[in-house]
């Protein structure tokens, strides 16, 4: 080869890049675990435009702090079980978009509420409400209150609210045509945008779908799946005095458990490749 020859440049083998990941003790990303499987969301929400839903969700929220606030049971944003719920939901939301591609644009919030009340919900758009009956009457550890919080969330992120109010609203225009026919049209406004958020009650399948995405949320963000069991047993416990508004349309513990148990296979690898962040 003569000093003006230079060696002729080829292509890397497909395998080279693999080759060397192994090399380096790095697994190949095909291997890394996926977490739940969940279904389409039903077609029928689209009958409830999202942002409507939204804003009145919004609206609602906006009142329930203002009733709190009056009271004195609306919780300082220096409160230490304020600072802990946010500090909890800074590490679940960013998996959000994973189950619902417009969490992205919602402006999250989460308050404390004082109130003997076992309760927390997550509204559509992503405000978020915890009450002290469950934080602290039950003693929740930070894996608990994930448990919870990720339920919450899934709520909203696979837009449960919005599918139970349109099927409600197939249900009042069968109402409205059936009126319509038979007598003097006075069902004739039932076909129209409502339903209240705090009130709403889901589906049991929908409360199951809300665990396991829950828990893959959770899972993610360093949390503990196993958590789960210990909730559920502290509800049950909870529960044999006086029925708990949060478990009003739930699923029994047991049943909760079973499937709990069902899905850790898929989301303790998550939580072992997330790892616990410092606090």
């Amino acid at each position: 080869m003569s000093a003006h020859t230079r060696p002729t440049s080829r292509p890397p083998h497909p395998l080279a890049g693999l080759l060397l990941a192994l090399s380096l003790g790095l697994a190949p990303a095909a291997q890394a675990q996926t977490g739940v499987e969940v279904e389409k969301p039903s077609v029928l929400r689209k009958l409830v435009p999202a942002a409507q839903l939204e804003q009145q969700a919004t609206q609602e929220y906006r009142q329930l702090l203002q009733e709190a606030k009056a009271k004195g049971a609306l919780a300082p944003a220096d409160h230490p079980q304020v600072r802990r719920l946010r500090a909890i939901a800074a590490r679940i939301i960013p998996h959000a978009n994973r189950f619902n591609q417009d969490a992205g644009r919602w402006k999250w919030e989460v308050n404390l509420i004082g109130s003997k009340q076992v309760n927390a919900f997550c509204m559509p758009g992503g405000k978020i409400a915890f009450y002290t009956g469950l934080v602290e009457g039950l003693q929740l550890s930070d894996d608990e209150i994930a448990m919870v919080m990720g339920h919450e969330v899934a709520h909203a992120l696979r837009e449960h609210a919005r599918e139970r109010i349109a099927k409600s609203q197939m249900t009042q225009l069968g109402a409205s045509l059936l009126g319509a026919m038979i007598s003097d049209g006075r069902y004739t406004d039932a076909f129209r945008f409502g339903g209240n958020m705090l009130t709403l009650k889901f589906s049991r399948d929908d409360e199951t779908e809300a665990d396991v995405v829950g828990l893959d949320l959770a899972a993610r963000a360093g949390y503990d799946p196993r958590a789960g069991i210990s909730l559920w047993k502290k509800m049950e416990k909870a529960n044999q005095g006086a029925p708990l508004t949060w478990l009003s349309s739930h699923p029994s513990g047991r049943n909760r458990i079973k499937e709990i148990e069902a899905q850790l296979p898929k989301v303790l690898p998550l939580y072992e490749q997330a790892g616990r962040p410092a606090p």
